[in-house]
């Protein structure tokens, strides 16, 4: 099997799981371990990392997009006309971008058909003009000059080859338009967040084995379906980043006006257990109050990082790093 090629029809009924013959043969093609892990996730996807199309996500996805670029920026800009969001997952970071009046129309592309085929969906259900395709994001099928914005976010780092991406990016959008991508991981970052998560996951599957915590414990073969998805994520998870080199690869496509921010540190400190316990114990288990704890949790910890972390400690140690940059208006000489 083959990573599917651009079309324009997205496959209705895409596999939702992945055998163990084909987890196997995933770590052999990356492309293919891509599709596998985004159409077993796509039904759940929204659900796993909390996410909505209401005033929180609007305001999350909002603030991603002016951290990066700026106020002058947005002022000059916003609303852009045409959006394309690459590697769109379920559509979280445009079509929310979309209801915070960043764009007006949009365009969502992503190798996972079942991730396209929910992204569609959303946009659907939330009355967006968005249409989409089943993509690689080394070879976007749109023609040059095409967009005025290019967004993503997590997807860099699953793409093989980022500057041939970020090239692409750079060829379908107008002169004069912008790239922007969030939520990559920083190379540090990374580290500390999967010691973290694998230290709670350890834990929370071993104490649930204990008397008294069985209601506690997911099924076992939800939790062996936990394990499967996370071999297939070590596959897909290409690259982590460092900002400064994230910036040279922006340069070196061909993109003008770079910059790189940083952000959660200590909020990641806490997110990545809190994420991981939420993964490991049943659904609802923990109830409204956890929710409401942890999401004002997060919030405070981010406040802390903007506010105060950011000023005084490196931007490198921070898990998420963002990108911007601009595509020139006439040629560039090298």
């Amino acid at each position: 099997m083959t990573a599917s090629a651009p079309q324009e029809n997205v496959d209705p009924a895409p596999n939702p799981h992945a055998t163990a013959e084909q987890v196997q043969a995933a770590y052999s093609d990356t492309k293919l371990a891509q599709v596998l892990y985004h159409d077993w996730e796509a039904a759940t996807y929204d659900d796993k990392w909390s996410i909505s199309y209401d005033q929180r996500c609007n305001d999350y996805a909002r603030g991603r997009f002016n951290a990066v670029v700026g106020a002058a920026v947005q002022a000059e800009h916003v609303p852009y006309d045409r959006a394309l969001e690459l590697g769109s997952g379920t559509g979280f970071f445009l079509l929310n971008l979309m209801l915070s009046g960043v764009a007006t129309r949009g365009s969502v592309t992503d190798l996972s058909p079942g991730m396209v085929e929910v992204a569609l969906r959303n946009a659907t259900s939330l009355g967006l003009d968005v249409d989409g395709r089943v993509a690689d994001a080394e070879t976007i099928p749109y023609a040059d000059n095409t967009f005025d914005l290019v967004v993503g976010h997590a997807v860099l780092h699953h793409i093989p080859n980022v500057e041939q991406a970020l090239s692409e990016c750079l060829r379908v959008l107008r002169p004069g338009g912008r790239l922007v991508f969030a939520g990559e991981p920083t190379t540090i970052g990374n580290r500390y967040a999967r010691l973290l998560g694998r230290v709670t996951w350890a834990t929370a599957t071993r104490l649930t084995k204990l008397p008294g915590l069985a209601s506690w414990r997911k099924p076992q073969a939800e939790l062996d379906e936990s394990s499967r998805a996370a071999a297939l994520e070590a596959v897909v998870d290409l690259h982590t980043f460092d900002p400064a080199e994230l910036e040279r690869m922006a340069l070196r496509a061909g993109a003008i006006e770079v910059r790189a921010a940083t952000e959660e540190f200590a909020s990641a400190l806490l997110g990545w257990p809190m994420r991981t316990l939420e993964a490991a114990v049943p659904n609802g288990k923990l109830g409204i109050r956890w929710n409401f704890f942890a999401f004002k949790s997060w919030q405070r910890l981010s406040a802390l990082d903007e506010k105060i972390l950011s000023k005084v400690l490196p931007r490198k140690l921070f898990y998420n790093v963002m990108i911007t940059g601009v595509k020139p208006a006439g040629p560039v000489s090298l």
